[in-house]
């Protein structure tokens, strides 16, 4: 991983500040995308303690916000000339609905169409890479999922699982779309489901509510370094170097619903996702 450059979404805290340590530790230059800047710097510290490395650095960016991606775009570009590794991390579950300043539901705002544009402004880069990895953080929720095309930000009907799974099998129709259009290029894409992890996933991003249930999760669901041992693996291991287009589950090729193998499905989300966020075709 010497002279690798990772970028990490989400890496502030849970298993992509575990993520971010692991793979600084295998002497990657491992970019911390954070939304929070004083929760960024402190991610920041520890990541830097913990990992023994210097080659840390940590950049602002809330994938809740088109115009905010932007912006981390032209930083990034200004900065580096490519990317080896992107692992999209951050991930968020609302129990009751709130949308991202774009008005998108939250978490398919921030799962999947942050995601999905960070990903497509950043291939030029990746192709700029010797090998490049894409790691779409998913969720075996992603098997209860139903991509809502009539009401996709759930405002007549909105629960927790219906957004969350939704947001979940986005994930996967993308990893999978996404492999297609860049066969025969240097970059795989793959998906995975890190297990039931303890994170603050669930905790209100503005208010705070839901710590105490999520220190409760902590004493039954695997620890952050525990859910990011498969994404670890997918960024640094030799063995999936020419794997593109699965999802994997303890390190292992896993099995995904009928709805993730529709191909159908994931072009008619594709094209869905470039008109929210307003991108050109991915050549």
């Amino acid at each position: 991983m010497n002279g690798k450059i990772v970028l990490i979404t989400g890496a502030n805290a849970g298993m992509g500040l575990a993520t971010t340590i692991e793979i600084a530790k295998k002497g990657a230059t491992v970019i911390m995308m954070c939304r929070n800047k004083q929760r960024g710097e402190e991610a920041l510290k520890t990541a830097i303690e913990q990992s023994g490395s210097t080659n840390i650095k940590m950049m602002i960016c809330d994938l809740g916000s088109l115009e905010s991606i932007h912006s981390f775009i032209n930083q990034f570009k200004e900065k580096y000339n490519h990317l080896d590794i992107l692992i999209n991390n951050a991930g968020v579950m609302t129990l009751k609905r709130e949308v991202t300043r774009d008005g998108f539901e939250m978490q398919l705002g921030v799962n999947h169409l942050g995601h999905f544009l960070l990903t497509n402004l950043l291939i030029a880069l990746l192709k700029n890479a010797e090998e490049a990895r894409i790691i779409n953080v998913s969720s075996g929720a992603h098997k209860v999922g139903k991509i809502h095309f009539q009401d996709p930000f759930l405002t007549k009907r909105f629960g927790l699982m219906k957004g969350y799974a939704q947001s979940k099998l986005a994930n996967i129709l993308f990893t999978k779309e996404l492999s297609r259009k860049l066969k025969n290029t240097n970059i795989t894409v793959n998906a995975l489901h890190p297990g039931a992890v303890a994170t603050s996933i669930g905790v209100n991003r503005k208010t705070g509510f839901g710590k105490s249930f999520m220190k409760l999760m902590k004493l039954f669901f695997l620890s952050p370094e525990e859910g990011a041992s498969t994404a670890i693996y997918l960024a640094t291991n030799d063995e999936v170097r020419h794997i593109t287009g699965e999802y994997f589950y303890k390190k292992k090729i896993s099995l995904v619903s009928k709805a993730a193998l529709d191909g159908d499905l994931s072009k008619r989300l594709w094209t869905w996702s470039e008109q929210q966020v307003s991108i050109y075709p991915q050549k």
